[in-house]
């Protein structure tokens, strides 16, 4: 059964800190003015970022490397500072895109030509805190999953031109998860919204492995795994759980099972434990952690010496260990062929703590009869230069246009592509 969450554990020192430090910064009363849709006093010309000039070439150049199947091609589709998860537009030519930074970008293809037109700063009058989670709700709203505090943006696609937009907490600053417990490790939130319309999001653990004193609190509250919640933020519950830190989440349109991936503990090799792609079928599943990952036992806190819980579910995938899978997206189009439907395209972000770098690229995972999964390959691979070592770019999430091409955003080159297919 999903476990309910107290809001009793949730403290409320941020905000006691705030009201003893007296004033609160302006871009922190600027919520309040929006909520009541009044004027933030912020400057009304938001500067683009330039999608032209040496960056770009540069950019387009490396892509010349990267390796598809045959009929795929890949293009520079944006110029766009740290960019992490995307929420692809319900009804017009346009996305928005996450950062682990401050900001949040617009992303405009104004004429239809498969490549952005604008980016610019979304919102720029709120302060933002690792706003990497965006989606959408069935009636087109932005929800901004960040580090402590979700956000939700009516209409945001049609009134995003000027730095005052409509905005709701869903859930309020220091409530996502207590206090004491935000860290700069594992903080990048995702979120989606599932077949039942509920908010759906992941909460990485802040620990390379977490200590035993930890366990009951971040169980009942969803760290180390995925909590659901409506989009007023009520009813919340925890979804999954014994999952390190999940970057990514879609769910299969065709059985609505959540699939999910999980970077997995450090410190124990270059070839162990392997990376996860996941799939929940239910609420209240447990997916072994910090117990077990695939079939490495966890040494760090003796989880190794303690039995298993019972139940625990098994990957549907694993990846090569320490490739950093990250956002995942179920590919439900019809531009590209056929053994590319109904199947789930992810991102590995690539290694930092490998003795010989792995990653940095995307892969394709297709699916059996039984919505289990089939087979695993690499899509496109050559941001990671296996001669030097040298990462040109590294793939951070991966999302599909309404045409059925697939974008992928790189925060280390500053960027998003486009892959499209042509029959050779």
């Amino acid at each position: 059964m999903p476990r309910t969450f107290s809001p009793t554990l949730v403290p409320t020192l941020a905000a006691l800190a705030l009201a003893l430090a007296g004033t609160l910064p302006a871009q922190a009363q600027n919520i309040d003015k929006l909520k009541q849709m009044k004027v933030s006093g912020t400057d009304l010309n938001i500067p683009p970022v330039p999608q032209t000039g040496a960056q770009a070439d540069a950019i387009r150049k490396n892509l010349e490397k990267v390796k598809l199947p045959p009929g795929f091609r890949i293009s520079l589709y944006a110029v766009v500072p740290d960019a992490r998860h995307m929420a692809v537009a319900p009804s017009t030519n346009m996305l928005f895109v996450g950062t682990r930074k401050t900001a949040v970008y617009a992303v405009t293809d104004r004429l239809s030509t498969g490549t952005a037109s604008e980016v610019k700063a979304f919102a720029p009058s709120l302060n933002f805190k690792v706003p990497n989670g965006v989606c959408w709700t069935r009636d087109g709203s932005l929800l901004v999953a960040e580090h402590n505090r979700v956000l939700m943006f009516p209409a945001a696609e049609f009134f995003y031109e000027g730095p005052d937009v409509a905005v709701a907490e869903v859930v309020p600053q220091g409530q996502l998860i207590p206090v004491e417990e935000e860290s700069f490790n594992h903080g990048a939130r995702t979120c989606r919204v599932g077949p039942d319309n509920l908010l759906y999001m992941t909460l990485g653990q802040p620990f390379n492995v977490q200590p035993r004193e930890k366990l009951k609190l971040y169980e009942q509250v969803g760290i180390g795994g995925i909590v659901r919640m409506g989009l007023d933020g009520s009813k919340r519950e925890v979804f999954a759980r014994g999952i390190r830190n999940s970057v990514g989440m879609d769910f299969n349109a065709k059985d609505k099972t959540l699939w999910f991936t999980d970077n997995q503990t450090d410190g124990m090799g270059d070839d162990i434990p392997k990376g996860e792609i996941n799939r929940a079928t239910q609420a209240g599943q447990f997916f072994g952690y910090p117990y077990i990952v695939g079939q490495t036992r966890i040494t760090e806190n003796g989880y190794d010496k303690d039995p298993i819980p019972a139940g625990a579910v098994n990957p549907q995938v694993m990846t090569d260990a320490h490739a950093a899978d990250l956002g995942i997206v179920y590919y439900g189009a019809r531009q590209f062929p056929a053994k590319y439907q109904g199947g789930f395209f992810s991102a590995q972000h690539g290694s930092w703590n490998r003795t010989k770098p792995v990653g940095a690229r995307v892969l394709f995972t297709s699916l059996k009869q039984d919505g289990t999964a089939d087979k695993t390959e690499v899509f496109a691979d050559g941001w990671l230069d296996n001669d030097t070592g040298v990462y040109r770019g590294r793939p951070v999430d991966v999302a599909v246009m309404k045409d059925g091409s697939l974008l992928v955003s790189d925060d280390f080159a500053g960027a998003i592509y486009r892959i499209t297919y042509s029959a050779p």
